[in-house]
């Protein structure tokens, strides 16, 4: 076994194969970049090396430099992670070269598999089922348009070298053609250096399943059952989970033999996922094979027992697999939720900043019982820097079925405390509650198809606002105590009557009276005809969340204190809840509400980015809908659009320049 490993890579996936490393007594070094010198990676490494300026093609990209950090830190063997150079031929073989193990597979999977082109071509010669389509590069629209004529629409615009949803379009319509092309090529080309897309058939409802194997240089393959991955934003994985809630146990076997043949055709080693896009019917066809590690491969690791990194050591040190496929059991069901800094009320767009809270909930469990796992690659004070991607932990839960785990991701969530930038986390506490996933009715659409217009919060339902408002009170409550306690008001005597208070939550007000009993309950009586609740919890002032059970039922409310009461989320639900005396109540519904500021004669960058192209000129008429500006933004394409008619009274920047959030753009009249 290696004695020093490198990991070419940073954040969390970094941490991850630095655990298992570390578990098994093989030292590590880091890379990293000047934007990532404080990075957690940096930290939990036995070494670090610098490898140059924050840009990644300056830096995590540039292979010399990964060699060259590997030869003066004496290790051994690299292992990839994930994105960057992970799927890199040419890495792999300088590696070889230099007598640098590379924790991968052969060279020549790495080339066959990493071309979608090519690995589908492959995948048909293998007999393994694959989507209608033309796996020719496109030289041009017109050539594409034709094509997709040929097929018939709706069509997918694919980068051939893609991954993670870069250089990816769906085009429903010939209209749509031109546009995706040309912006599935330019994201291509920024993200991979390589410009090529092909196109196939769009699959109406699929969803996306995906079969992890694991294979030695001895020719032993199996698979390590399958993970749902159909929630996605953008073609980019938001939930995932395993086993699939969708699929029996004969398609499972079918699935998974494939993936084996698939995998033994092109001689693989390491661990490695084969990816289908399934239809509702359970017809299966091969989308792509990924040659390296999953961001995904925890909930696999947690039903399997499997600890993936450690095989991928083992393997890559020419070990044999010393696993069957019937060692292989599905033990419970487990979901992984990616916390992303990005503010879903904003159209997703992404968030940089300060942590500055970071307060993600206990991790492990008990015996036999949920367990709670968090990888993450960043801390409280760190930077989430504008260069890489906007991924800060990956929230997992276990549990012994489905429904138990989707109620333990859910409390998960809501105790998952961050401050700073704006996320993703009631955005994912909502899904965790929406009928649709609960009742495991997924698909690819299903974001596009639950949220047309947007995410606006979670739905706030009687027993949510119950919730809330009972937390409200027992916060202002617990606030109120501690001052007498404090200041010896009322010789610091309990209080051991019923207090009135009146909670403003969502433009009503809630009358409720706390009553003390002199033991660890409050009782909080609904004055409205609400009901009564039995609250039991543990809270001190400035504590970002509160957690305690309600009529018996476990909860977590997040807390953030504003004048006159208390910003609280739960279920993804955020809202402003004002606790007031009656009197008080009075004379707040006498107060004027603030004015909103009217933004709507401005275009403004909607997050930190740099302005690719401009679409329009001063002067210029233009229709609800029609594209004015691109920005770029963590290697993402955004095309912003007109939303009503107007005219361009003046363009405020150009193409090239880096613009803050919210900063103008340009001014209609």
């Amino acid at each position: 076994m290696f004695k020093k490993i490198l990991i070419a890579n940073r954040g969390e996936i970094a941490c991850r194969v630095i655990k298992t490393a570390r578990r098994m007594g093989i030292k590590t070094v880091a890379v990293y970049s000047d934007a990532d010198a404080q990075a957690l990676h940096v930290r939990e490494a036995d070494e670090a090396v610098n490898i140059g300026p924050a840009p990644a093609a300056e830096s995590y990209l540039v292979i010399d430099k990964i060699i060259e950090a590997c030869k003066q830190t004496g290790a051994e063997a690299v292992h990839p992670g994930y994105g960057f150079l992970s799927e890199n031929a040419k890495f792999a073989k300088k590696l070889k070269r230099a007598g640098i193990t590379f924790i991968g597979p052969n060279v020549r999977a790495i080339e066959v598999m990493g071309d979608k082109i090519e690995s589908k071509k492959f995948a048909s010669k293998a007999k393994v089922s694959t989507v209608p389509g033309v796996l020719g590069v496109i030289e041009n629209t017109k050539q594409a348009i034709e094509i997709a004529e040929e097929i018939g629409y709706p069509v997918m615009i694919k980068a051939s070298a893609g991954g993670g949803g870069k250089g990816m379009r769906v085009a429903h319509a010939r209209e749509d053609m031109a546009e995706g092309f040309r912006a599935s090529m330019s994201e291509a080309k920024s993200s991979f250096g390589d410009d090529r897309v092909f196109i196939e058939k769009f699959i109406v409802d699929p969803r996306h399943i995906e079969i992890q194997v694991l294979a030695d240089s001895h020719g032993n393959t199996i698979y390590l059952g399958e993970r749902e991955c159909s929630i996605q934003r953008r073609n980019q994985k938001v939930l995932e989970e395993a086993p699939s809630p969708f699929l029996d146990e004969e398609t499972r076997r079918a699935m998974g033999e494939q993936a084996v043949a698939l995998a033994k055709a092109v001689k693989y080693q390491s661990a490695g996922t084969v990816e289908f896009i399934v239809d509702r019917h359970k017809n299966f066809y091969f989308l792509e094979m990924n040659t390296r590690l999953q961001v995904e491969h925890p909930v696999t690791e947690l039903i399997t027992g499997v600890d993936l990194v450690e095989q991928m050591f083992r393997v890559a040190a020419g070990e044999k697999l010393k696993l069957k496929q019937d060692d292989i059991k599905l033990n419970g069901w487990a979901i992984e939720s990616r916390i992303y800094a990005e503010d879903p009320v904003r159209g997703f767009l992404p968030s940089t900043g300060r942590l500055v809270r970071y307060r993600p909930p206990e991790e492990g469990g008990e015996e036999d019982g949920p367990v709670i796992r968090n990888d993450t690659g960043v801390f409280e004070g760190g930077e989430i820097s504008i260069y890489y991607d906007p991924m800060i932990a990956k929230l997992c839960t276990h549990a012994s079925d489905r429904q138990s785990a989707i109620t333990h991701m859910s409390r998960a969530l809501d105790a998952f405390y961050i401050e700073g930038i704006q996320h993703n986390i009631s955005f994912l506490s909502a899904l965790m509650r929406h009928p649709r996933w609960q009742s495991g009715d997924l698909s690819t659409g299903f974001i596009a198809e639950e949220y047309p217009d947007g995410f606006t919060g979670g739905e706030l339902t009687d027993d949510l606002r119950a919730t809330m408002v009972t937390v409200a009170a027992v916060l202002d409550h617990t606030e109120n105590t501690r001052r007498r306690g404090i200041t010896d008001q009322m010789g610091g005597r309990p209080v051991r009557f019923a207090v009135e208070r009146v909670v403003h939550l969502a433009g009503q007000d809630h009358g409720v009276e706390i009553v003390e009993d002199g033991g660890p309950l409050l009782k909080v009586v609904h004055r409205d005809g609400g009901g009564d609740f039995a609250v039991q919890g543990v809270w001190v002032p400035g504590k970002p969340v509160w957690s305690g059970q309600i009529n018996g039922r476990t909860a977590n409310v997040q807390v953030t204190r504003i004048l006159n009461g208390y910003r609280i989320s739960h279920g993804g639900v955020p809202l402003d809840a004002y606790v007031f005396t009656k009197r008080e109540a009075e004379l707040a519904s006498l107060m004027p509400e603030i004015e909103i500021a009217d933004t709507s004669k401005f275009l403004l960058c909607p997050m930190p980015g740099l302005v690719v192209s401009i679409a329009v000129k001063e002067g210029q008429d233009i229709k609800a809908g029609e594209s004015l500006c691109v920005v770029e933004a963590m290697k993402m394409e955004n095309v912003l659009r007109a939303e009503r008619d107007c005219t361009v009274a003046e363009i405020k920047c150009a193409p090239g320049d880096s613009l803050a959030v919210d900063e103008v753009i340009m001014e209609f009249s």
